[in-house]
């Protein structure tokens, strides 16, 4: 297809999809929104090149009323306009709340299903994130101070239960996809949610970056972006460095590791378990090893980690572990007579 035969902003989305995709086999994951809709739209002018066809997911979290009416709209709208390139495809999934908020809870049933989808038909799941996105991902890092990988913003590609995702829109501007549905002649649905100052990313995208950008001047979003790459190079290689640890690591080994080390394979040990750390919860299991004076297990969210017989144990809430010294009370004092 000629240059010529798209807009400028099409052609920056169709250009990212043919260089991201390369040779492998793809979908796309959509939600009727922009993004999706023009990234849906670059990967059927790279399948017309490539002369083969490609599946989408619309997925519907039954989370609005009408949902399924507008992944169905989405549907027939690219159906019509890429039958030769596209197959639409619905799922629908159930979102039932785990306790780790209605966006995180949809993300995960929604990544399950694109996953076991894209599984039967040994393809990749493209998805529709854009360089705000990543901007926002790196602020909301920094607000919760987690440390060097959520400032890492999001890979470009990763595995997620065996399934490759990839987001070739990273370098583009959110006007930029909008724009470019606009050129192929696409509806888009804008989610309600986009706009609920109820949520933190809203708030980021609504009010912080356009103060940051009104007193630190233009290019906040792309900086950010940048140094996620950065931060991202460094933090894949901390990564492959980082032990992993058994089920009841030595507390002398694990004093032995440098710092970051320490800290990365403790994370990767509590989330193994199921356990969802901030980094205060993180530096208390590293008191356990670096200043242990007989404190009690320490309490995290659905986990409970303890000192015993000089290894670290992770146990439920409701397990009774013994410790290498009677509980504490929250003054330090033993809580045995």
């Amino acid at each position: 297809m000629a240059k010529r035969e798209l807009g400028p902003a099409a052609e920056q989305v169709a250009r990212a999809v043919d260089t991201f995709t390369g040779h492998g086999d793809w979908g796309v994951a959509c939600s009727g929104g922009p993004d999706s809709m023009a990234l849906a739209a670059g990967l059927a002018w790279v399948a017309r090149r490539r002369q083969v066809r490609c599946p989408v997911w619309l997925v519907d979290h039954q989370l609005q009323p009408g949902s399924g009416e507008v992944v169905r709209r989405a549907a027939a709208a690219l159906t019509q306009k890429f039958r030769a390139q596209l197959d639409p495809r619905v799922l629908t999934v159930t979102v039932i709340s785990d306790g780790s908020g209605p966006e995180a809870a949809a993300r995960g049933v929604r990544l399950a299903a694109l996953a076991a989808a894209a599984r039967h038909l040994g393809v990749g799941v493209l998805l529709g994130h854009t360089l705000d996105d990543q901007a926002e991902s790196v602020l909301l890092g920094l607000a919760r101070g987690s440390g060097a990988r959520s400032l890492a913003g999001m890979p470009q590609q990763r595995d997620h239960d065996g399934v490759r995702l990839g987001r070739p829109l990273l370098g583009l501007r959110r006007a930029v996809t909008r724009q470019a549905a606009e050129e192929w002649g696409l509806p888009v649905w804008d989610d309600p949610h986009n706009a609920d100052p109820r949520y933190a990313r809203v708030r980021v995208r609504d009010r912080v970056l356009p103060t940051l950008a009104a007193e630190l001047g233009p290019g906040i979003p792309e900086a950010l972006a940048r140094t996620a790459d950065q931060l991202r190079v460094d933090s894949d290689w901390l990564d492959q460095q980082t032990p992993t640890l058994p089920a009841e690591p030595r507390c002398a080994e694990l004093a032995d590791l440098p710092a970051p080390l320490l800290h990365r394979s403790l994370r990767d040990w509590l989330r193994e378990a199921g356990g969802e750390v901030t980094s205060g919860h993180l530096l208390a299991v590293v008191g356990l090893v670096h200043d242990w004076h007989g404190q009690g297990p320490l309490q995290l969210p659905g986990l409970q980690v303890s000192r015993r017989a000089g290894r670290l144990v992770r146990h439920q809430p409701t397990d009774h572990q013994p410790t290498d010294h009677a509980p504490i009370d929250h003054q330090g004092r033993s809580t045995r007579g």
